[in-house]
């Protein structure tokens, strides 16, 4: 496919308008015997550094202006609320306390804070001995989510302790606790652990434990797959006299559901019909079944219906399904895709489809969770005319998308190589103002790629990298690979660059893959670099074709020190490769004091010259004024030559 056939790329935010290239199935080369020239997207030129992106530069000159809030004005369009939080740092770092809360009343005018931006603000506050402004502010808090944010409340109670708040510290913190602190840790890959913390906290400090405490633990060990830990708290919350709600059930199902554990789920929900929570009991006492009752019954049943789904009972699943529809708990999508999801990963995709066709016929409302499923399913299944037209319907009928349906569309257009499609998706995340994820990025790069696209799958990296994703290194050196074959040696090397400064260990194939690029193009300076900082990852031979290349046609005022990176690999340079570098400064009389460096240098390595360049030095020895020098110099190399061959010898 040609990029002439691109039009709609250049309207799009996501990807910047590519520079036009020839098809990259044309010929490059007419004569075998001769090496082309290195070739690039933009011009036939050694390639430029790669200039700050906006969002950076916009930040550069925020910390830089005497006036951070009009410089925050004048770059609102370009920041976004990471940047601002790295400016907040900056005032923070640099003891500018006034600059400070200027910045971050800013940001709350214009909605542009988080937890980081809280958190940084309240330590920075701290440090300032400021507590008062801090208690102010965290009072002033209305997302009740943000105020029992961990890393919130710890920063705001550091920075009463650091200021010897002690009395408003304890006090705080036992509010916070009553607002639900702990529910805060639920989100959190470490929660359960800090958790824990909170709670022997209050136990060491005499607290008492109630339901509401108890409905948090339950609710954290659910979402963090401690079944065994949930049940034990449920024991002990009815050991000691608290009365389980319809919560405290639901949260403990949850947690039998992350295991299928379907036996113990059904044996809590018959203890549930046996006490005074079932609707039946409620109805009989109040006439009146509220609606705050029927909304945790539902929650229930959903949630058995989960584990019924995980665990592979399809038939009880659907009976429960029933069941739910009877009782109008089944109007919206959640539980048809419970039980979609899970005869889909059961391997049943016709039985999924007709469950899914069933609920489009009884009018469900979808959100977009269902046709997700389904379309990732049939992808996943082979059937990709099916997923793409699963994707044209739900386009169709609906002009709202979440990130999760433009990707699974995404996914299915490019199966199909369906490139206008593709671009239309595109296009669609730049009107809704969606960002990418890594999941939009990786499937676009294999797009391009498997298209032949290569300026595309390229550009796509680089807008990843530029937007603060990690890069997949598979797919990434696989691009880059193929950039180089396709002629464009500067670009795989800008590739390589990325994944190397990327904040990962990158595979040590890589910086062959990228020194076997370079050499052949003729990019020997970039070569070096490669070389400079992983010559003991990279193989004798390639090293070899380097040295050679380098010695024949490299900067010559960097031979010396390619000699001396070689070296400090481990790899013993051959007498004909330092053959080549004597030719070279033969050649050029001006460089004789780099060529003298070289032989010297040899002779404390224990290096030394063949016949051929012997005689060489020796018949041009009147460029270094004194026929004497160069013999001098000669016979050192020998004599040390002949002592650490001896050396080496008595070694083995």
């Amino acid at each position: 496919m040609e990029a002439s056939s691109l039009p709609m790329l250049a309207a799009g935010r996501f990807l910047s308008p590519p520079p036009m290239l020839p098809a990259p199935s044309c010929p490059r080369r007419t004569l075998p015997c001769v090496r082309a020239g290195p070739q690039t997207l933009e011009a036939p030129e050694a390639p430029k550094p790669p200039r700050p992106s906006p969002r950076r530069s916009a930040v550069a000159e925020v910390k830089a202006s005497p006036d951070p809030v009009a410089a925050l004005t004048r770059f609102e369009d370009v920041l976004q609320t990471q940047d601002c939080n790295i400016i907040l740092r900056h005032c923070g770092d640099t003891g500018c306390w006034d600059n400070l809360s200027k910045v971050f009343e800013w940001m709350q005018e214009h909605g542009m804070t988080n937890a980081a931006s809280y958190s940084s603000y309240f330590k920075y506050l701290g440090l300032s001995c400021n507590p008062a402004r801090a208690l102010q502010v965290y009072g002033a808090i209305q997302d009740r989510s943000m105020r029992v944010h961990v890393s919130v409340c710890n920063s705001v109670l550091g920075c009463l302790v650091k200021n010897a708040r002690i009395d408003s510290s304890f006090k705080l913190y036992d509010e916070m606790i009553r607002e639900g602190l702990l529910s805060g840790c639920m989100k959190l890959k470490q929660g359960y652990t800090k958790a824990m913390g909170l709670i022997n906290d209050l136990n060491s400090r005499g607290l008492q434990m109630d339901s509401v405490i108890y409905g948090s633990l339950l609710a954290i060990c659910a979402s963090h797959n401690y079944c065994e830990e949930a049940e034990l708290y449920f024991q002990k919350m009815k050991d000691e006299g608290h009365k389980p709600n319809l919560f405290h059930y639901s949260s403990l199902l949850n947690a039998y559901s992350e295991n299928a554990n379907y036996e113990k789920a059904e044996l809590l929900m018959k203890d549930l019909r046996s006490s005074d929570l079932t609707p039946n009991k409620v109805a009989s006492n109040a006439r009146v079944l509220p609606y705050v009752l029927k909304q945790p019954l539902h929650v229930m049943l959903t949630t058995l219906l989960k584990v019924y789904s995980k665990g592979g009972l399809f038939e009880k699943a659907k009976e429960l399904l029933t069941e739910l529809e009877a009782s109008g708990f089944a109007q919206d999508e959640m539980p048809y895709c419970i039980l979609l999801d899970g005869l889909v990963k059961g391997g049943k995709i016709q039985e999924a489809t007709m469950l899914f066709d069933q609920m489009k016929e009884k009018g469900v409302k979808s959100d977009g969770y269902a046709f997700s499923i389904m379309i990732s399913a049939l992808h996943r299944g082979g059937h990709r005319k099916e997923s793409k037209q699963l994707a044209k319907e739900f386009e169709a009928e609906n002009a709202t998308y979440d990130l999760v349906m433009l990707n699974t569309s995404l996914q299915a257009y490019c199966s199909t190589n369906d490139m206008e499609s593709v671009m239309s998706m595109l296009k669609k995340m730049d009107e809704l103002n969606i960002s990418p994820d890594n999941i939009t990025f990786n499937t676009l790069i294999r797009y391009f790629c498997n298209a032949k696209v290569y300026h595309l799958a390229y550009k796509t990296i680089e807008d990843m990298h530029t937007k603060g994703h990690q890069l997949n290194e598979d797919l990434c050196s696989h691009v880059m690979v193929q950039l180089g074959k396709a002629g464009f040696p500067s670009e795989a090397f800008s590739v390589y660059n990325m994944l190397r400064y990327s904040k990962r260990t990158v595979h040590k194939s890589l910086h062959e893959k990228a020194l076997g690029i370079l050499v052949p193009a003729g990019l020997l300076k970039d070569a070096y670099i490669v070389v400079k900082d992983n010559a003991e990852l990279i193989s004798p031979p390639s090293l070899e074709k380097f040295a050679r290349s380098f010695m024949a046609s490299g900067n010559i005022n960097l031979i010396n020190d390619v000699m001396k990176a070689l070296n400090r690999s481990g790899w013993r340079i051959s007498q004909d490769i330092f053959g080549r570098a004597i030719q070279r400064y033969i050649r050029k009389p001006d460089k004789k004091q780099l060529l003298l460096c070289l032989l010297d240098w040899m002779t404390g390595q224990g290096y030394s010259v063949d016949s051929s360049s012997r005689n060489l030095l020796l018949k041009n020895a009147q460029l270094f004024g004194q026929k004497q020098l160069i013999a001098e110099v000669l016979s050192k190399q020998q004599t040390a030559s002949r002592t650490i061959g001896q050396r080496l010898k008595k070694m083995i």
